[in-house]
């Protein structure tokens, strides 16, 4: 796939792909009575991935045959790929072990972060999300804002950050291609703690995933804290970016960069931003089960998720939890993990040369 063709491709079409050649599971049988689902998120429990396992967690618990609990556990640290790692070690016992992964897993994992030592072909997606994302300022700042960043070029913003090679690099990269200058403080465990961050005037700029803003950061734009700046967008069926479902009334990334001085939605920068952005947004949130589970297992999961998807209630209380994005199931899920991580090799060496550039992060 070429570098400037990648954006044609949506994810729902690389999914359709993938899944086409996947084989078809067995019927449900496995009975889940008395027993208790985990589901590893590693991340901490004030971000957005908390948000989504807690949302799905009493979901699942009553689509799951035999109305099993399921409880949601955390493991940080690494910027999710210690988790990952240890996801990696484990095997089917008794089909009552999930990972939950996010787009700061994927990123590391495209990147060849060295830390990594997991691998998605070894594990089996039962359910994919997606989400959006939105950048905020403080009130002081954002009053300078007027739907460009040309009054802004001249502050010094601090962002709570969990890493370059996380997904942060999609609102890090935006913001320098803005001509801001936003200094990262790395080290967070979760974009939770960010928020915080922005919370107690520790940092003047802030992103979160949709469910985190939707949860949090709107109440600060409400009480006049916060000023929303844009949100990455979504994608249309012919892979173009457009406003995002969720914040229709929210300039993209793309029309900020368009009215301001110096910022160009062509070229490499460009064409590496938008390949990272689908790479973390529109699959970003994917459930795992370990490689070796069971048909009737993967079946009994994916026939819940389906269940869940098919609630008369889930447009309107997922959209109002994580926002209004779309979720697959079973193959689906699986060929949208696949197009997730299919960032061609020119992206991925812009990205790779900036983030020496720019932090000092060397992956060679």
């Amino acid at each position: 796939m070429k570098f400037k063709d990648f954006g044609k491709k949506t994810v729902a079409a690389l999914a359709v792909a993938a899944a086409a050649a996947l084989p078809v599971t067995a019927q449900a049988e496995a009975d889940f009575a008395g027993k208790t689902i985990e589901i590893i998120i590693p991340f901490s429990e004030t971000g957005g991935s908390a948000k989504w396992a807690n949302f799905f967690a009493p979901l699942l618990s009553e689509a799951m045959p035999g109305e099993p609990t399921v409880v949601v556990k955390f493991m940080p640290g690494a910027g999710s790929t210690k988790g990952a790692n240890w996801f990696q070690e484990q095997s089917h016992e008794d089909g009552t072990l999930l990972f939950g992964s996010s787009g700061s897993t994927q990123f590391p994992y495209l990147l060849d972060d060295p830390r990594v030592k997991y691998e998605y072909k070894d594990w089996i997606q039962v359910m994919a999300t997606g989400t959006g994302g939105v950048a905020y300022l403080n009130a002081e700042d954002g009053a300078k804002y007027d739907g460009t960043a040309n009054q802004l070029k001249d502050v010094d913003f601090i962002y709570g950050s969990q890493g370059a090679t996380r997904l942060d690099l999609v609102p890090l990269l935006a913001w320098e291609m803005l001509g801001m200058n936003v200094e990262p403080v790395f080290g967070i465990k979760g974009r939770g703690d960010g928020r915080l961050m922005f919370e107690r005037g520790e940092a003047t700029i802030d992103y979160q995933t949709s469910s985190s803003y939707l949860k949090g950061s709107a109440a600060l734009v409400e009480e006049g804290k916060a000023v929303p700046m844009m949100s990455w967008g979504a994608l249309d069926d012919s892979g173009n970016i457009v406003r995002d479902p969720t914040f229709p009334d929210m300039p993209t990334f793309k029309e900020v960069c368009e009215a301001t001085d110096g910022c160009e939605t062509s070229g490499d920068a460009w064409e590496a931003w938008k390949a990272f952005f689908i790479a973390g947004f529109p699959a970003q949130k994917i459930m795992h089960l370990p490689g070796d589970t069971p048909d009737d297992v993967v079946a009994a999961y994916v026939a819940a998720f389906d269940a869940i998807a098919a609630r008369d209630d889930f447009a309107e209380i997922s959209g109002k939890t994580l926002g209004k994005y779309p979720m697959h199931t079973g193959e689906m899920a699986q060929g949208a993990m696949t197009a997730a991580v299919s960032v061609p090799d020119e992206a991925k060496a812009f990205v790779v040369n900036w983030l020496e550039e720019a932090y000092g992060v060397s992956l060679k």
